[in-house]
């Protein structure tokens, strides 16, 4: 990474505290409705197996839900420590599904060094907001994608960013949200919310279109990180949590924004 002068490493100060909250109820709800709505628009975009990368895949969950149904998966990530959970994980998994995801240490910035492609469904979730110009990680993921490729995002959503601050009585930070898209996020890290008109014009020039935006997060947010409700609570939980992702106007008030572009 010496090589990479420019590589934004901020999110490295924050691995210790992601990897101490993965399996709790923010990331669980995180993790199941991000995939839920990946995988309606996988059905809608076509079938067939495709060439995926993912930029930040930290512990590999939606990388590792890919592989598994079929698909050829790169996980990209800065964090040495999240890959070795992903490789953990990855262990128990057949040696067919292992032929099929690479594992690459390095920032996104150099993806199209690390792991050319040309690649079919591009990933690129909880990145982009600990970048204050998010212009040359998009130019990057739109140079390694295949030509009818399929770009997700997701972001903070900065639509609503005083919601849960307000939810929460943190009524000072509810004031100062309303006229600002920087944040400290939950890790104690820097951060900047995003909404859909902010990647439209800048995806439009390298030929992303917009294709579907959800949110993630909407009913649970404000709560605090418990541990999991029994499986019959749960179930009901994330299928209330889905069913808001993509209806307004629950979905422009959710914690994150999941939005979707196509290049044909």
């Amino acid at each position: 990474m010496a090589d990479h002068p420019e590589v934004n490493i901020r999110f490295l100060a924050g691995v210790d505290a992601w990897i101490g909250v993965l399996g709790r109820l923010r990331d669980v709800v995180r993790q199941h409705v991000l995939a839920a709505q990946l995988a309606e628009v996988l059905a809608v975009r076509g079938p067939g197996l495709a060439r995926v990368l993912d930029v930040g895949c930290g512990q590999g969950t939606q990388a590792l839900l890919l592989a598994r149904a079929g698909h050829e998966v790169t996980g990209l990530d800065i964090s040495a420590d999240l890959l070795t959970l992903f490789e953990s994980q990855l262990s128990a998994e057949s040696a067919e599904l292992r032929s099929r995801v690479q594992l690459v240490l390095g920032p996104g910035e150099a993806a199209a060094d690390l792991a050319p492609g040309p690649f079919d469904l591009i990933l690129c979730h909880g990145v982009l907001p600990y970048f204050d110009d998010v212009g040359p990680l998009l130019s990057t993921c739109s140079a390694v994608a295949a030509g009818r490729a399929t770009l997700s995002l997701l972001v903070r959503n900065g639509l609503a960013p005083a919601m849960r601050a307000g939810l929460r009585g943190h009524w000072a930070d509810a004031v100062a949200s309303f006229d600002s898209g920087d944040y400290t996020n939950r890790l104690g890290l820097a951060a900047r919310a995003h909404t859909t008109e902010d990647f439209d014009q800048l995806l439009h020039g390298d030929g992303w279109r917009p294709y579907a935006w959800y949110g993630v997060r909407i009913l649970t947010d404000h709560r605090e990180d418990d541990e999991l409700p029994p499986p019959d609570e749960l179930a009901l939980l994330l299928a209330a949590e889905r069913e808001a992702g993509g209806r307004d106007p629950y979905r422009q008030v959710a914690a994150l924004l999941h939005i979707v572009y196509t290049r044909d």
